[in-house]
Formats: C-alpha cells, sequence, structure tokens
C-alpha cells in the first residue's frame, strides 16, 4: 500500500510556500486534486494523484458571510444539543438560489461560525438569516428591538368587533402588555402584521385572543430587507450594499 500525504504539506512542498499559506489556498476552494476540488487542508492523498492550484488563486482572506434563507413549513430552524437546526441544514450548494448575484462560490468554510441570529416557528415560513459577520449579529441580535419584522399571517374564524384595535394596541403576552403593532387586514382572510423582534409564539396567542386561528404564516422582511423572490427551500448570500 502506497504511503498518503496531507495535503497541505503536498501543496507546501509543491508551490514552494509555508504550511500556513497552502492552508489558505485549500480553504479557499482553490486547489484540486485528480480535478476533484478539495476544501481540508489534512485530506490525505497518493504521491501519484494530480495536485493543482486553481487559475486566480488568491491568499486574501475572505470577507465573512451572511446568508438569507427562505425557510419552508415544517422545517424547525431551532438546532439541538448535538446538531445544527433543519433550517441551517439547508444550506448547501445544491440549494443556492439560481442567479445569486453575489459572484461568491460556495465554500465549506462559510459554513464554520455561521450562527442564526433569530428563530421561526416550524409551521411558518420565510426569511430568515445566518451570518459570520459580528456587524450583522450586533444589529439583529444586541440592537433587536429596534428591528421590525413583517409577516402575512393567513387566518381563519370571526374576529370579535374590537379585534383589529386590539391587535394594534391593547393585548397582553406572558403577563406583560404589548407594545404598539402595526396590523392590518390584505383582504378578507389575510392579516399583515409589523412588529419589532416578535417571540415565537406571539402572532398565533395574539390571534387567539381575537377570535382567529392561525392558518398559515410568512415573514417576508426583516428591518429593511425584504425576501423578495427567494424560493421556498432556497438561499442566497446578502450583497454588499443590501442593510437591515
Amino acid at each position: 500500500m502506497s504511503e498518503t500525504l496531507r495535503l497541505a504539506k503536498q501543496l507546501a512542498a509543491q508551490l514552494g510556500c509555508s504550511r500556513r499559506e497552502a492552508e489558505i489556498y485549500i480553504e479557499g476552494g482553490w486547489v484540486t486534486v485528480d480535478g476533484i476540488l478539495v476544501e481540508e487542508p489534512g485530506f490525505r492523498m497518493d504521491a501519484a494523484q494530480k495536485l493543482e492550484l486553481l487559475p486566480g488563486a488568491s491568499l486574501q482572506d475572505s470577507e465573512p458571510v451572511t446568508i438569507l434563507l427562505h425557510k419552508p413549513v415544517g422545517i424547525s430552524s431551532i438546532p439541538s444539543a448535538i446538531s445544527i437546526s433543519p433550517a441551517m441544514a439547508l444550506i448547501a450548494a445544491e440549494n443556492l438560489m439560481p442567479g445569486d448575484r453575489s459572484g461568491l462560490r460556495f465554500l465549506k468554510k462559510h459554513l464554520l461560525g455561521l450562527k442564526a441570529v433569530d428563530t421561526l416557528e416550524t409551521m411558518a415560513s420565510g426569511l430568515q438569516v445566518f451570518t459570520q459577520d459580528w456587524h450583522v449579529s450586533r444589529k439583529l441580535v444586541d440592537d433587536a428591538a429596534k428591528v421590525e419584522y413583517e409577516y402575512i399571517v393567513e387566518v381563519s374564524g370571526t374576529m370579535q368587533a374590537d379585534g383589529l384595535a386590539l391587535l394594534n394596541h391593547g393585548l397582553n403576552f406572558n403577563g406583560k402588555a404589548l407594545p404598539p403593532i402595526k396590523v392590518s387586514w390584505q383582504n378578507e382572510t389575510r392579516l399583515r402584521f409589523a412588529l419589532k423582534t416578535p417571540p415565537l409564539g406571539l402572532i398565533q396567542h395574539m390571534c387567539e385572543k381575537v377570535g382567529l386561528t392561525v392558518v398559515a404564516m410568512k415573514r417576508i422582511r426583516i428591518g429593511r430587507l425584504p425576501m423578495a423572490s427567494l424560493p421556498a427551500g432556497q438561499w442566497r448570500y446578502l450583497l454588499g450594499y443590501e442593510k437591515f
């Protein structure tokens, strides 16, 4: 059996660069073994295999990424003690939205340290954000009380006479009075909610208090960023000019 070599060590020897530089090339998605992209510096290769550095290879560290996912109905956004959430598991190359305009290549390093900045009910669909960028985390987590979320909610039942007024202001949740919330009818069965960082279960609770049952719920905007045409189950990168 032939001896295998650590990819980073073999690349460093082939290029005459340092081991750390070789690791940066590999993690940056610039190295192939027998024509197949390999992103793990510890990958074991045979000396007879063909090792190549792709054109345009750079030692410049990539910027942290932020990912926008259209979470489908029925997928949990909450991680377990031993694994990532099913929603985060959708962030894979095959689910990248066709026509993503970021110009980025999906790399395994984009998943390192990637964290959800919020959660969304399992029965709900809509926009969910994951990020490696502390600027985005600070905006959506530390300053969450200032960020408005918009939902479209399908309901059934008959709203009590003063129900719309109560939804806008006058209900309690977990023993505390809710601040003013913008709620309006979109049509006979659809309500629009615009509110600051709602906890899980709040919208269902509010609807039940005025005689309505939530049938479906979709989050369509976070701050200034709409979900727009992002298909369910797919994701894209946040563009440089887009702000929450």
